[in-house]
């Protein structure tokens, strides 16, 4: 899939621009301007190489910001300027097939893994507030992360997940079973055209996606702030 360039996509909004790679969700990055984001997804391109170890293929870091191809501009939206990509890639409206299922599902649980790792080495240490004292404690983000992915996967029909009273860590466990069957059945017996009261479906390539990229951009967040000595800096806005 690799041959020394990469096919990248930019969303741009009036605030802020993405830059993310068509085929390995989860690494994408945001900057003021296309250059900047194209700099920022580089730059991070080692740290994204560590997350998905072991995956096939194998991803190799690109070296120069000309190895990034666009191939995809996208008209971003007010979710954009707020932080987070939000518009579907003309190629996310291809078909998965079991193949691609399996490597979708475990890029996915290496995204996972690294927010999981980037908490436990998290854990009794404090987190750098921003400039103006902002910022999540540690088991806020987590639980923002825990939440977030409970309502996605109603993007892809999934059930409902309650998650009144559960440990944090039971939350993620089980919301993250319920997400991989829901994307079995997506792929395997299709989606209806919309979700629960007349909601948006998003396609299976988009779902993972928009999660895996919020999962490992506050894994990133994490280690950034913890002053992870190993992590370098994402550029995580």
């Amino acid at each position: 899939m690799q041959t020394g360039r990469v096919d990248v996509y930019v969303e741009t909004g009036t605030k802020r621009v993405f830059a993310g790679a068509v085929e390995w969700p989860g690494w994408c990055r945001s900057a003021r301007d296309e250059g900047g984001a194209l700099e920022a997804l580089l730059a991070v391109a080692p740290r994204y190489a560590e997350v998905v170890e072991g995956s096939s293929p194998m991803f190799t870091a690109p070296s120069a910001v000309g190895d990034l191809r666009i191939v995809e501009r996208l008209r971003g939206d007010a979710t954009t300027d707020f932080g987070a990509p939000s518009i579907p890639l003309e190629a996310d409206r291809r078909d998965v097939g079991s193949r691609e299922l399996v490597r979708l599902q475990a890029l996915l649980e290496h995204c996972w893994n690294a927010l999981d790792q980037a908490a436990r080495s998290a854990r009794g240490r404090e987190l750098r507030r921003g400039p103006r004292g902002g910022g999540r404690e540690l088991e806020a983000i987590l639980e923002h992360v825990v939440g977030a992915e409970a309502g996605y996967v109603r993007r892809i029909a999934g059930p409902a997940v309650r998650l009144d009273g559960v440990d944090a860590a039971d939350a993620a466990r089980e919301v993250r079973t319920v997400i991989q069957e829901a994307m079995g059945r997506a792929v395997l017996e299709g989606l209806p055209e919309s979700g629960p009261r007349g909601g948006a479906i998003w396609s299976p390539r988009y779902f993972v996606r928009r999660t895996a990229w919020h999962a490992l951009d506050h894994a990133w967040e994490i280690q950034d702030r913890a002053g992870d000595p190993g992590a370098g800096d994402s550029g995580a806005a």
